[in-house]
This record gives C-alpha cells, structure tokens and sequence, in this order.
C-alpha cells in the first residue's frame, strides 16, 4: 500500500491558531498565513516575502555560520548579525594589543575590513515540496531499514538532480518526522569579512547575568560584509575580490514600535519538539537537563576564577564561556517553565484523549492504539543511555585536551597502515599544524586541568557505570583526582604547543607510538570509544523505533485534532514567524514594558563589574541626549524591545521586520520565562527580545563615528 501524505490538505482545513505561535514554510505563506498577517496588521504580501521569479525579502536573509541568521543592509553587500554570532570571529582578531573585543572594532574604509578563513553565509536560491518524489515505492509493509535506505536513495538522486549544471547546492529535509519533504537550493559565500563591532561592554552589556532575561540593554549587533568575484559569483578569499550586489536589501525604518504593532521574523530556527511524548519532556527535564547544568555550572565557575584575574584569559576563555552559559543559563529556564506551564500533565491529558479516540475504531486502533504505551516503553529503555551520553558529552568532552588529542586519531591509524605512502602522512600532519597556533592561542592549560579534575569527580560519583573502565582503574589507583591530574597534564605532550609540534618533526610512520601512549590521546580515546561501543548502538536502535513512533503519531494527532493548526518544527530552515509588540507579567505583581532605554543602562552601570562597565563615550552621549535621528518620539533612546514572535536557537541576528517589510530590530534571545517554547510555547510568556534598530544605527553613527556606513543603507523615515 503506498502511502498517502495529506499534510497541506490538513493544514488548509485546519483553523487559525494563536498568533504569535509557529514556524511556517515561507513560500506556503499565501496558501496558509497571508490572510491571518494581513488581518494582525501586514501591509505587504506573502510574494514580496518569498518569491521564485521576483526579487523578495528571502534574497537578503543568509544562514550565518553554521548556526545564526543574518540580512543584507545594503547594496554593497553589508550584513548585519548579532555580537555573539560573530563573537568567535572577533575573538580571533583580538589580541591584547588588539583587544577588539574590549575596544570595538570599525573599518573606515573597506581596505581596512578584516577577512575571516572558514567563514561563510548561505543563500536560498528556492525551495520545493518533493514529498511526493522522496516517498516514491515507500510502503507501509517495509521495514523501517528498508524504508530508509530507500529515502536515503531517492533524496540522493534527487538532490543531485535538481542542482545538476548549476554551481548551487541541494539539501533535503524532513518536515513532520518525515511525512513531508522540501528540497533546499542555496549558494554559499566564502568572502565574508568583518566591517564593524561595538567593544563588549555595549555589544554584550549585561553578559551572562542578563542572558535570557528582560528587560535587556544589549547592543548586540556587529556587521560583516559579503565579497564576490568580478561577476558577482561567490569565490574564495582573494583581494581582488569585490562587495556582492545582491537581488535585495533591507530598508530600514526609524520609525520605531508601539505596543500592538505587527511584526514578523525571519530567519533560520534551529531546532524545536513541539510533539513530543510526555515520556520525552520527563526525560529532558529530569533527567538530561539536571546533569548538563551541574557539568556546565561546574566549568564555568572554574573560567570565571581565571578570567577575572587575566586579560589574557578572558579573551582567550570569552568565546568558549558564553557558548557554555548560554545553554546552560537556558536549560535552567526550561526546566521551570515546563515546571510553571504543568506540561507534562498537559501531555498526559492529550495522550489519555488520544488513546481513547484511536481504540473507539477499528481501523485507528490497529494503527494508533498501541502508540503511547510504546513511547512509554521506549523511552524507559533510553533514559538510562541519555544519561550516560550526557556525562561523555558534558563531562568528558568538556576537557578540551580531549577534543584536541582526537585531531591525531587519523594520523595514527594511517601510520598504523603499512600501505600509506609518506606523501599520504605528510598531508596529514600538515592539516594537523595548520591547526595548532589557533586552538594555543586559546588554551590555558591550568583552566584545562582544572576543568579535568572537576569534571571526572562529578562523572565519577553520579554516573560511574558509564565511565571507561580505565578512568574507574586510575581513580582506584591515585585516590584523588588532584593527584591523578597532576600526573596527567605533567606527563602529556598535548597540552603544550612546542611540545605538540616537536611531535609532528620529520614525522615517520613509527613516530605514532610516542602520540599513541600519551596519556591524554589514551584517556581521549577512551571517552570517544565508550561512547561509539557502549552508547550509540544502542541509542541508535532505540531512536530509530522512536523516529518510526514520532512519524506515526504526528499523523495520528494531526487526524485526533482536527481543528488545531500544525506548524513543522524548526530544523534549521527558513522559517517566518509573526506576532506583535507586547509586554507580558512573569510572576504576581510584576508587569514588564515592552522597550527599555538608554537610561536603564545607565542605572545598570557598575564599574566594578566588566558586564556593566559603560564606555565613557555612551555616557556623554546619553548625558547630551545627542541622538541625532536616532531618537523615539519622546525624545529617549530606545535600546530593546519584545514581541510574542515564536523563535528559538539560529533565530540569532534573524531581521525583525514590521508590517511593511521594513527592518526594526534585530532577534537576539527570549525572555527566560519562555525558553521552554522549544517544547511547548506559552502565549502569555513568550517572548523573543529584539535590538531596536535605532540604537544599532545611533552606536554606528553617534559612537563609532562610522556613519560610511549609515549612507550605505537605505533609511526610511
């Protein structure tokens, strides 16, 4: 029997939900949402949103990196994207007689725009629902293997089909745990440079206390700019490059926001489980969450003791300290708005609704009937190995000489090979010390020893049957972790730079022995065995009848509730998600504004804290109100602001548009009363924090004294 995908009749059927809630396809837009946007407030149309034929506002938006959003400002090809998507990037230009972190950095002209190896953004040139075409000969008698492999075979097929004769790329990817399918055509850019950055202390104003939270002050924003060849095309670093004409560029408003406005995002979500089981929420939240934070705690109080007391340190540690409080500070925020919202009961109560509508028909029994007491099965079968693969990630991967000793893995199986050729060697070692000075430049080993020694104890007391066994035999033999990394790091050659690339001289075949027995490369090694040998098998075993469960319920839940309207989850595609201007309450008695100003910044200054530190320039311009046109109405200047647009992780540096496709603000986080919105979204709580446009452009233009810049973009007034 082949099977029948009928999610867009479904969702034509369905009515409309809560606005502010979903990640909707955008070129579905006319078919699904445009009448709701017009009715919030929109005044443009689904087409000059996403358009195949015509220039729209998806020629500007860009997949930044792997993991941000970013648009396109200008017709010289400037981009625009959060401080912390391009945090990592101005780290690596910053030294301390360059601390472009500390200081800012802006390039006058655009012979001075700092190029950045390994950096790129991506396009979408279109996309097609190719559901059809991907599922072609599937059957519901295979087995989920067969079923597989088939898929896999067709989307390579028709992936190389659909870019074939191009310089484009093709991706698909599953939408609805695989009941519908959408090819992505994109093109990347591999020239992308650094224009501008405000220092720290304005670009991440706030730091790690005020992630997540609201009301925020952060002018978290920097600006990078695309290079092409001479015909437009994208090529790798050259300097005779030159800036992209792109298809399209935001304009850009100074019109500000008022409470009610309309107002939409578009980016790239990363990754949200909007339908999942009660069995998973139970087990992210009581079991996967609990673990990560403690690990995570853990090394980021042992950074904070080492960068407070370092320049050096803090620049080198700056980049990795935000990427591990950043999860950390939001699986914390999860955890009790799952708690605040009762969801799990929720769940529950859906689940109980579900079974009893599946076994009230023969038909829907067969298929449906049986489907939450398998979940609850299963997932009772993966939690213990969720767990352990938590403490392998969190705990033993945390200990950076591990990840850098696996560097040497390949050359050490080759070198075992009699059958490689010197040349073949030769190429590997060179790959391996072309990394080198970048991953000591920010290494400080007594953080890293440290990290090993706190990290190990914790693994060891709360989940010692997932440890490799010779972690458990050390242990036993030293008696102290103190001792056993003292002994670690003192007989290593992994954690030095001279010592590393003495390793690699007039490297021969049976040189890998001296890599090989050290102990940090026997430890690593280890650790990742453990996890290939003891934990994937197994997990992925107990996923892949999961991912076969998820596919059939979604089908199921979008049959049991027919009048709700189902949104994909994020998947690291574009998305469009719209909502409006709003404050919300958090607790009994608290109300919170839906902008802030420059005058919370200035109550939030504290010289004796570097997240609060205000740069004397921002205060002399607050103290003259020179704003230029960069003001609110009321004379004040506008920092953030919040609406109840849906968004989660890679919706960073997304554009946040208002109802005439104009640029307002720039996405930078959630409120952390709503960080539970990747599981389930809160209307009343959830809220995505946005950089108000006019404080971006006032930095650029008032502070940096860039405003090159400025005459760049196209302001509508």
């Amino acid at each position: 029997m082949k099977v029948k995908v009928t999610i867009l009749a479904l969702l034509l059927s369905m009515r409309v939900a809560t606005a502010g809630e979903g990640m909707w396809i955008p070129m579905l837009l006319e078919q699904l949402n445009e009448p709701e946007m017009v009715s919030m407030g929109m005044r443009i149309t689904a087409e000059d949103i996403y358009s195949v034929n015509n220039s729209s506002l998806k020629d500007a938006i860009l997949l930044f990196g792997g993991g941000c959003t970013a648009e396109i400002i200008s017709e010289q090809g400037l981009i625009l994207t959060n401080h912390h998507c391009g945090y990592g990037r101005i780290q690596q230009h910053s030294s301390l007689e360059n601390d472009y972190l500390t200081e800012g950095f802006w390039a006058m002209n655009k012979s001075q725009e700092l190029p950045n190896p390994g950096l790129s953004v991506t396009l979408l040139v279109r996309m097609e629902d190719v559901t059809s075409k991907v599922l072609d000969k599937v059957s519901s008698d295979m087995t989920e293997k067969e079923r597989s492999d088939l898929i896999q075979n067709n989307i390579k097929r028709i992936e190389e089909d659909v870019v074939k004769g191009t310089n484009y790329a093709a991706r698909i990817r599953p939408f609805y745990y695989g009941n519908q399918y959408f090819v992505f055509v994109t093109q990347t850019f591999k020239d992308v440079r650094l224009v501008g950055a405000p220092p720290s202390n304005i670009g991440k104003f706030g730091g790690d206390t005020d992630n997540w939270m609201w009301p925020r002050h952060t002018g978290d924003f920097s600006l990078f700019r695309i290079y092409v060849d001479k015909n437009n095309q994208p090529a790798d670093y050259s300097p005779d490059n030159v800036p992209y004409r792109p298809k399209k560029h935001i304009p850009i408003s100074l019109k500000g926001v008022e409470k009610g406005d309309f107002t939409f995002v578009f980016g790239y979500p990363g990754r949200t489980q909007e339908y999942l089981p009660s069995f998973a929420i139970e087990m992210i939240t009581a079991h996967e969450n609990p673990a990560a934070i403690r690990l995570r705690e853990k090394r980021l109080e042992i950074f904070d003791s080492y960068m407070s007391q370092n320049d050096l340190v803090r620049i080198q540690y700056s980049a990795k300290h935000a990427g591990v409080a950043n999860f950390w500070k939001k699986m914390i925020g999860e955890n009790r708005g799952i708690s605040r919202l009762n969801a799990i009961e929720k769940k529950q109560i859906l689940e109980e609704g579900f079974v009893k509508w599946a076994q009230s028909d023969q038909q829907r029994n067969v298929k449906y009937g049986n489907l939450i007491g398998e979940f609850s099965k299963t997932y009772q079968q993966l939690i213990p190995y969720n767990v352990s693969e938590t403490y392998i990630i969190e705990g033993g991967l945390g200990v950076e000489a591990f990840t850098f000793a696996r560097r040497f893995n390949k050359l050490i199986e080759m070198s075992k090979n009699k059958s490689t050729s010197p040349e073949e060697l030769s190429k590997v070692v060179s790959q391996i010390e072309g990394g080198i000075s970048a991953y000591f430049k920010n290494y400080h080993m007594p953080i890293d020893k440290q990290v090993f020694e706190t990290l190990m104890e914790d693994w060891y007391n709360h989940d010692q049957a997932s440890m490799p066994s010779i972690f458990v035999q050390e242990i036993g033999k030293y008696k102290d972790f103190g001792k056993w990394s003292d002994y670690i790091y003192s007989n290593s050659s992994l954690i030095d730079s001279v010592a590393v690339r003495n390793l690699l001289v007039n490297y021969k075949a049976k040189n890998y022995k001296k890599i090989a027995n050290d102990p940090i490369y026997i430890l690593a090694s280890a650790v990742y065995n453990q996890y290939i040998e003891s934990i994937l098998p197994f997990t992925e075993i107990i996923n892949t009848k999961l991912d076969s469960l998820q596919r059939i319920y979604m089908t199921g839940l979008m049959e049991y509730q027919t009048d709700r309207r189902f949104y994909p989850d994020a998947n690291s595609t574009l998305r469009i998600t719209y909502g409006k201007i709003d404050d919300f309450a958090p607790r009994d008695a608290v109300k919170y504004n839906y902008f802030t100003t420059l005058e919370g910044i200035m109550e939030k200054e504290d010289p004796d804290i570097y997240d609060y530190v205000v740069d004397p320039r921002l205060r002399h311009l607050y103290q003259t109100k020179d704003y230029g046109q960069y003001s609110a109405t009321d004379g004040t200047m506008h920092v953030a602001f919040i609406a109840s647009n849906h968004t989660t992780g890679g919706n960073s540096g997304s554009p946040v548009l208002n109802a005439d496709g104009h640029l307002i603000g720039v996405n930078f986080d959630r409120n952390w009363e709503g960080t539970m919105s990747d599981l389930m979204y809160d209307p009343d709580q959830c809220r995505n924090i946005s950089l108000d446009i006019r404080y971006c452009l006032f930095i650029i233009d008032k502070f940096a004294g860039a405003k090159h810049l400025i005459d760049e973009m196209t302001i509508v007034k």
